[in-house]
């Protein structure tokens, strides 16, 4: 089995104050690169009380647990009271547009990623999400216009170049793909996160092989 098919199943788990990344790829459909968060110890919110502060930290931890045990469904309405409790926390919404992608509803994350955005127009992680929502959908040129957003805000932000790394390379454009594809790698190298770098160089390998007319 080659790379391609042993990435075809995507890999969840929390990590606490950082992003995911899920390689989901098959030898015909678009090559993604998901991501979720889910931080351990909710930052606060300043201009929330402390009871509400409370309120918001017990309903994202709750939705934490039940996410990290693959009850999507459970996490989904955990935050919808999270949202309509709390209207204007665009980190209720990005989260809210994870838990609906990985439910495979894409058009709703979308939705999610773009309210979390006009919340907080500096939000990459929510355009690097609604980039991985879009190339699900074969919106390739959107996903990329996403990932540049993402990487406008935070040009060090590994996941949004390895999914636009992907994107690149399924619109044709080898050399920028495999470049922001090697950038991510040496990026999550810096930031000593081995197990992302070997994923990105172990899939850099395989379009590398798969590129090269040498190569049966």
């Amino acid at each position: 089995m080659n790379l391609i098919s042993e990435l075809k199943l995507a890999f969840v788990k929390p990590l606490s104050c950082l992003t995911l990344c899920l390689l989901t790829t098959t030898v015909t459909s678009p090559l993604v690169l998901a991501e979720t968060s889910y931080p351990q110890q909710p930052q606060r919110v300043a201009q929330l009380g402390d009871r509400e502060q409370l309120e918001r930290s017990r309903l994202i931890q709750e939705a934490n647990v039940l996410y990290s045990q693959g009850n999507f469904t459970g996490a989904e309405e955990n935050l919808r009271k999270l949202i309509k409790k709390f209207p204007k926390d665009a980190f209720g919404y990005y989260q809210l547009g994870n838990v609906l992608y990985q439910q495979g509803k894409a058009e709703e994350a979308i939705t999610q990623y773009k309210e979390a955005i006009r919340l907080n127009s500096r939000y990459a992680l929510a355009h690097n999400g609604m980039g991985i929502a879009l190339a699900s959908q074969g919106r390739l040129q959107e996903a990329i216009a996403e990932y540049q957003k993402a990487l406008k805000i935070n040009p060090e932000y590994a996941d949004a170049l390895a999914s636009l790394g992907q994107a690149l390379w399924q619109q044709g454009n080898r050399d920028q793909a495999l470049a922001s594809l090697e950038k991510a790698a040496n990026i999550f190298k810096a930031q000593n996160r081995p197990d992302k770098a070997n994923r990105v160089e172990q899939l850099l390998q395989q379009l590398k092989a798969n590129d090269d007319p040498s190569v049966s």
